[in-house]
């Protein structure tokens, strides 16, 4: 899978972290920075190379992922999630359909960051859930339809 990963320079050794181990995992990697202080800048290059197409999945990091979702999520079609914990990181995908996941460096450790970031690269979007039609509902309503 193709994954782009970008954080503030808050989050750069934590983001060396990720990058290693979704390479060891087979992922393709690109790595769009850490010195931007004005993290929204990372957050929208990173959200519109997901949106295109170009990748299929994004990691944002920053000191507690909230900024960097916040601003990916103004990307029309990023769906980013904050996760804090294996679970969410699951249910991110199984329940949301999101192609971005935003981590905090500041708030969750190395170990737990490399656990989301595994279990979140294995989960899978599933047609014909009864998640579907709440993630439908979203798509419309980014997309204008109601």
């Amino acid at each position: 899978m193709k994954v782009a990963v970008g954080c503030d320079p808050n989050a750069s050794e934590l983001k060396l972290t990720i990058i290693d181990l979704l390479k060891e995992l087979g992922h393709e990697v690109k790595d769009f920075g850490s010195e931007d202080p004005i993290y929204p800048n990372v957050a929208f290059t990173v959200g519109e190379s997901v949106a295109s197409g170009e990748y299929e999945r994004g990691i944002l990091l920053c000191g507690t992922g909230i900024g960097m979702s916040i601003a990916a999520n103004k990307v029309p079609g990023v769906y980013a999630a904050l996760c804090s914990d294996a679970y969410s990181a699951e249910r991110a995908i199984k329940s949301n359909n999101a192609n971005v996941m935003a981590l905090g460096a500041f708030t969750v450790g190395r170990e737990l960051a490399k656990t989301m970031v595994k279990v979140w690269m294995d989960s899978r979007w599933e047609t014909g859930t009864r998640s579907e039609p709440k993630y439908q509902a979203i798509v419309d309503y980014a997309e204008g339809k109601k």
